[in-house]
């Protein structure tokens, strides 16, 4: 008999940012950073102030160690391109030089958000801390992601305006609905004489048969394993298939003969960085903008199956036609596969919960044969057939209740607006901190309110949203349900693999070998062998 795993925790040892033993003695390298506008006189007088100042408050904290002051004098602050003391600061930070930078103001480190921001997550993805005196905050403290949304916020409106005269003619082209795909690496189409996508038959059967996979249960790992040992080549012609290429043909709204354009932008001029569009520039849905690959109804219902999965607890399984399957009502795990007399002639393979020999307690319920599962399914589907136009009818009543979302639209709506109030909020009591110092214990106070607040609502959004997705594609399954059962005959004779992968969420095996199949209208069964 196998011996009883034994798992031993080994503490970490390291700080995840700085790579020091945790229980290590190091003093904290510590810089400060001062800054004036003008040449001024007066500014000036500002300049060897600051200078002073953190000279003096670095050297009287015993745990840190001086660095140096680095100081601007008569340099705007809305670059940093002739700050040639910042820039210097931020290369011996990166260099190991620096662990904590102190300085004024969010203001007096760049008055240009898109530099303040993209300095400090450059510097924070390093474990290097930016402290703002005025506004009490710490890039490393988990309070400053609100003022990092704020900021992130002020830098892509500073950088649409920027550059809203050199993405004005690509817009524009949105807008006339010019639809151009990225042919060299795009299954399925190529650009015709006129400029069009065109399909390419070959490589569209492809694209049919990834998604009719999907549909059968297989995973886009699975299907790109499958894809891979048949030597059938990926969009870029190697032989070898990802998931993630899987997962972006089953998402790519373009098969259902629509598009939708800018789906990216450029966030920040300077850097050129890219992300994903999420409502902050305008986006362009042209509906019927070339000929379809898979039909619009069949891409709608594998968008919504991709979000059950997604939402599961459990990883989805797809390796054999039962797996992520068949559930033990014992322990709540899922059933998995093992060959018996793999070198004789009784050679089978059988089925038994994962926690069968797990733990001091073992699971009750027994191990089943693929014709067991197979009968259970038969059974069950007759038994559904023969009350077919009551299941039909109560199909029906619950697809009109979840038809309407519209209570989930509106309590999201409501959440949205509060949000953007408190950032709203959190942004003027940052900004008015900076300009004249309030009492820091109310001001800490405050934001840390805010900050609460704006994490409560954030995850009230994605509950909703969540409880929207499940319920727009229980509305899909329902729907694939009826369609499913009013084509097919009243009886089966024997086991059909593709009505079980078309009709039946799971199957909920008992201590005492019954089953009870759960259709995807959620009707169960109870069948006893």
């Amino acid at each position: 008999m196998q011996a009883a795993k034994v798992v031993t925790i080994i503490p970490a040892n390291k700080n995840l940012f700085s790579n020091l033993e945790l229980n290590s003695v190091k003093r904290k390298k510590v810089a400060g950073y001062g800054r004036v506008s003008t040449s001024e006189d007066e500014q000036l007088s500002s300049y060897e102030a600051q200078i002073s100042y953190y000279t003096k408050y670095i050297k009287s904290n015993p745990e840190w160690e001086f660095v140096k002051v680095y100081a601007d004098e008569g340099i705007t602050g809305t670059s940093t391109k002739r700050r040639d003391e910042f820039k210097e600061m931020i290369k011996d930070a990166l260099d190991g030089k620096v662990d904590l930078i102190i300085t004024k103001s969010v203001a007096r480190f760049a008055r240009n958000t898109v530099d303040t921001l993209v300095t400090v997550r450059k510097l924070k993805e390093n474990g290097i801390e930016v402290f703002f005196e005025q506004e009490s905050i710490g890039t490393l403290d988990s309070k400053a992601e609100l003022l990092l949304t704020i900021m992130s916020s002020i830098a892509q409106e500073e950088a649409r305006k920027i550059s809203e005269n050199v993405t004005w003619g690509k817009r524009k082209t949105f807008a006339d609905g010019k639809v151009s795909m990225p042919y060299k690496n795009f299954l399925g189409y190529e650009r015709d004489e006129n400029g069009h996508p065109k399909i390419v038959e070959k490589e569209a059967e492809i694209v049919k048969l990834i998604y009719r996979l999907f549909l059968e249960g297989k995973s886009p790992s699975a299907i790109a394993k499958i894809l891979t040992n048949t030597k059938i080549f990926s969009p870029t012609g190697k032989t070898k298939w990802y998931s993630s290429t899987i997962k972006s043909i089953l998402t790519n709204e373009k098969y259902k003969g629509d598009a939708i354009l800018q789906k990216c932008y450029t966030v920040d001029f300077l850097t050129k960085k890219r992300k994903k569009n999420e409502g902050e520039v305008p986006q362009y849905y042209i509906e019927n903008s070339h000929e379809s690959i898979i039909d619009p109804e069949i891409f709608e219902v594998v968008q919504n199956e991709m979000k059950v999965r997604a939402l599961e607890k459990r990883s989805h399984s797809s390796i054999h036609i039962f797996a992520s399957k068949l559930i033990c009502e014992d322990c709540g795990n899922y059933f998995g596969s093992k060959l018996w007399h793999s070198t004789d002639k009784y050679k089978c393979r059988i089925w038994q919960c994962n926690n069968k020999f797990k733990g001091k307690m073992k699971c009750r319920t027994p191990h089943l044969k693929e014709e067991q599962i197979k009968e259970f399914f038969v059974k069950a589907f007759n038994k559904l057939m023969q009350d077919k136009s009551d299941v039909i009818y109560g199909c029906k009543a619950i697809l009109d209740e979840l038809y309407d979302t519209s209570n989930i639209d509106l309590k999201i709506s409501k959440l949205m607006d509060e949000k953007h109030e408190i950032e709203k909020s959190a942004q003027e009591l940052v900004f008015k901190n900076a300009q004249t110092l309030l009492n820091q214990n109310t001001y800490n106070d405050k934001y840390s309110t805010f900050s609460s607040k704006f994490e409560a609502i954030k995850q009230k959004i994605s509950d909703l949203e969540k409880r929207k997705i499940i319920q727009i594609t229980k509305k899909s399954q329902i729907e694939k349900f009826l369609e499913d059962i009013n084509k097919i005959g009243d009886f089966l004779q024997k086991f059909d693999e593709q009505l079980w992968f078309a009709l039946v969420k799971c199957v909920k095996i008992g201590v005492n070998g019954d089953a009870g199949v759960i259709f995807k209208n959620d009707l169960k069964i109870e069948i006893i062998l």
